[in-house]
């Protein structure tokens, strides 16, 4: 028998189909008592009575009717209920505000050349940029997530670079920070009601990854260092990078911005409701 008042936090929601050519949701809890995962079924005739908002990120529930196998970390879900509802990510201001910073860490950029790409690309992109999660579900999957995670890693990558290390071409490396993920705007799609994040079907066909989507966006315009550093961003090959940094005697800026990237990614489930705490820090 489960308790019924034990409450769980919505890790990840997708819905696809059976053999038999109906729909399955798939639903990932975690538990707010132990953080234990608990991974749910829902067959299609219970997801029919739900709304899509149900099953938020973030969303914190209350199982009223499911069956647990023998471990009870696998379950048949046949009721719940929203105890909370979590935010969908940025407000509008909060877009706007987070926009806004980029575009001055943009204008901050010296070289002509790179600098007038980039206030292009994002003026040319700006609603997608707005609204683009970082992720599916590993970190800042929400609402304007990529802005955040993006903001995080210029604001982490001048620290250092002003602490530690002052032979690093600044330009390129804040470059870097803004085009690492950029192609995660193609990449994802997320309902702004729902909050729900899936991977765009068209982008896929197309590009192996949002890594090679912003290295090969550098090179055709010439930026050869900056996508070096977006083809070595994950570390490793089977994490995703194309430049894998245990090859020999590469440059150090692949690894710091690796390392930049994988420290946002690390705070990226902290609440986005420090911001509303905080303002949005620029250059």
């Amino acid at each position: 028998m489960f308790n019924l008042d034990a409450e769980y936090e919505i890790l990840n929601f997708s819905v696809g189909d059976t053999k038999a050519g109906t729909k399955m949701g798939k639903l990932q809890l975690k538990s707010l008592e132990d953080e234990s995962v608990l991974n749910c079924i829902l067959w299609e005739e219970a997801l029919n009575r739900f709304d899509s908002k149900v099953f938020r990120t973030g969303n914190i529930v209350r199982l009223i009717s499911a069956s647990f196998n023998e471990k009870f970390n696998n379950c048949l879900v046949s009721v719940l209920e929203v105890v909370k509802e979590a935010k969908t990510g940025l407000d509008e201001e909060q877009r706007e505000n987070c926009y806004d910073a980029l575009m001055d860490y943009i204008n901050n950029i010296k070289d002509e050349k790179l600098n007038s790409f980039l206030v292009k690309f994002f003026m040319e992109h700006k609603e997608k940029i707005k609204f683009a999660p970082a992720a599916k579900v590993m970190h800042h999957n929400y609402v304007g997530g990529l802005m955040v995670h993006t903001l995080e890693c210029l604001e982490f990558a001048v620290a250092n670079m002003e602490m530690c290390v002052n032979d690093f071409n600044r330009d390129n490396i804040l470059a870097a920070c803004i085009l690492h993920d950029i192609g995660k705007i193609f990449e994802y799609k997320i309902d702004v009601e729902s909050g729900l994040i899936d991977y765009e079907e068209n982008f896929r066909k197309e590009w192996i990854s949002h890594s090679q989507y912003g290295f090969t966006l550098c090179m055709a315009h010439g930026f050869k260092q900056i996508a070096k550093m977006i083809a070595a961003h994950h570390g490793r090959s089977d994490w995703g990078a194309i430049i894998d940094l245990e090859e020999k005697d590469l440059e150090p800026e692949l690894y710091f911005l690796h390392f930049i990237d994988n420290l946002s990614a690390k705070f990226g489930k902290i609440s986005v409701s420090i911001l509303e705490k905080q303002g949005v820090n620029g250059v």
